[in-house]
This record gives structure tokens, sequence and C-alpha cells, in this order.
């Protein structure tokens, strides 16, 4: 991300909450979404831990649309070097943080672990996959057709498409609020840009990366999950080179911090503990 005359922060709508003697966390989001996915969580993380949000470049709550440039954000290194940049900005290096990384950012965290380990004490990965594409030897959840169909979807009525996912995301049927809250979301951002993100989203092949993750960490998986099939969960418990441990969230849907935000406190709260 460039950014000309104003520090990385701002651009990126960042901001501390909380005060607490615990660790300092920091939650990224995932596509098609923003730093309002926690807003249940927070007020309860906020009264132990110092907590950091912030929103993605590609995010519609990003005032700046012409920050997020589709040939930088290729891959996930960009987004993990503005993660490093922006930990070191609000003096996150100074003592190491528990990342939360919600999809995308799961894997967009463990990068920028393996760039700069001192900064994590922790990566608690929400819903991550490393790949969506089955292979023979993987359950990534997708075929490659599959994956080609839903870029299309995208690219030829990028609301229509929105508009159908967020319930398939969500799996909420008796709380159509908590849909109505993901698809608003998905919804601000531009098409140009959840094209290019979910190109590189579902396209994406971190598996070779996980041997090199030594911070240890805490994968969170839910059942029902139309993104990430429930053998990912053990297959980055098997792969990651830490020490790692898998908790079952029992709510289905991709979104756990909507769908089932006090069991999802508890077992942070778990994982927090352990680090003390």
């Amino acid at each position: 991300m460039v950014i000309l005359g104003k520090a990385l922060s701002v651009a990126m709508n960042a901001r501390t909450v909380g005060s607490g003697a615990g660790e300092t966390v920091v939650l990224a989001h995932g596509l098609g979404t923003d730093q309002s996915l926690w807003d249940k969580i927070l007020p309860d993380l906020a009264q132990r831990h110092r907590v950091v949000l912030f929103d993605w470049s590609f995010s519609g709550a990003v005032k700046d649309p012409s920050l997020f440039d589709p040939a930088k954000y290729s891959s996930y290194d960009a987004f993990a070097d503005d993660l490093i940049s922006l930990m070191e900005e609000m003096n996150l290096h100074r003592s190491s943080s528990v990342f939360v990384g919600h999809s995308m950012s799961a894997m967009i965290g463990c990068i920028a672990s393996i760039k700069r380990p001192e900064l994590f004490k922790r990566l608690i990965l929400i819903g991550a996959s490393p790949r969506y594409i089955n292979s023979e030897d993987y359950e990534g959840g997708f075929d490659r057709t599959e994956v080609d169909k839903l870029l299309s979807s995208i690219e030829t009525n990028f609301h229509e498409w929105a508009s159908g996912f967020a319930p398939l995301a969500v799996n909420s049927p008796d709380d159509p609020l908590l849909v109505a809250k993901f698809r608003d979301c998905l919804q601000r951002m531009s098409p140009e840009a959840a094209l290019a993100v979910a190109r590189v989203v579902f396209r994406s092949d971190h598996r070779e990366m996980l041997e090199k993750v030594v911070i240890p960490c805490t994968i969170i998986q839910t059942p029902d999950d139309v993104a990430v099939p429930d053998s990912v969960a053990g297959y980055l418990q098997n792969k990651i080179k830490a020490e790692s441990t898998v908790e079952i969230v029992e709510t289905p849907g991709h979104f756990p911090m909507l769908t089932a935000p006090l069991r999802l406190l508890e077992v942070l709260a778990g994982a927090l503990a352990s680090d003390l």
C-alpha cells in the first residue's frame, strides 16, 4: 500500500480499544468484511486485553479506494507486509502480540509470522484454509470449475452474487439480520476489488508454507462451513511445524463471531490463557 502524507494506521482505520492487563490482541477480518465483524466479541475482549482492529485496503470501509492496487495485492505477501508495517507503526513490535485472523487473514498472519516471528506470540486461525481447490490428496472444498464459476459470477454481477453467497456463508436462516450484516458489508466493496481479492483467495495455495510456521497456533473450525471443509483443520494441525491445537465451535457457517460469539469468546479465552 502506497501512503502519501498519512500514516498506514490512518489509511487502514486502525484503532486500539481497551487497556486490559492481558495480551495485546490483533483482530484481522477476511474477504467481504471489515472490522465491524468483531463487534459482538469486542466489548468482552477489550475488558481484558488491548485490542487492535483495522480494515484491509480492499474493504468498503476504507475511505480511499485507490489504496487497493490489484497488481500489488496479487498475493497474500503484500497483505502480510502491510500487517507487519502496521504492527511496527503502532509499536506492537515492542512486545509480541496474539494475532486473530479470520478466513484469508489466517494465512496472511502465518506468512507475516514467518517473515517476522518476533512480532507474534500466538496465531489464532478462524476458518482458515491454505488452499480452496481440491487435489488428489487434498480436500479444499471446491473443484477448479466451481471456483471458475464463482469468479465468473462475481465478474458478471457482483451484487447478485453477493446476495446469494451471504446466506450460504453465514448459514443462519433463523437470524436474517446476521446474513444482512455480512451481505451489506460485502456489497460495500467495489466489484473490481471484490473480484481481484476473490481471485487471490480462491486460487491460492499455501500448503508448502505451513511447515515454516514456528509460532504456536490455535485452529478454530466450524461444521458446515461452505468455504472450508472440516478436514482442513486437521490438515493444518498436521502440517504446521509449531505446536497447534484444534478447537471446534459448534455453529454452522463461516462466521462464528456472528453466529456463536459467546462460544467463540470461550475458545479465545482458553487460547489466550495458555500464553500467560
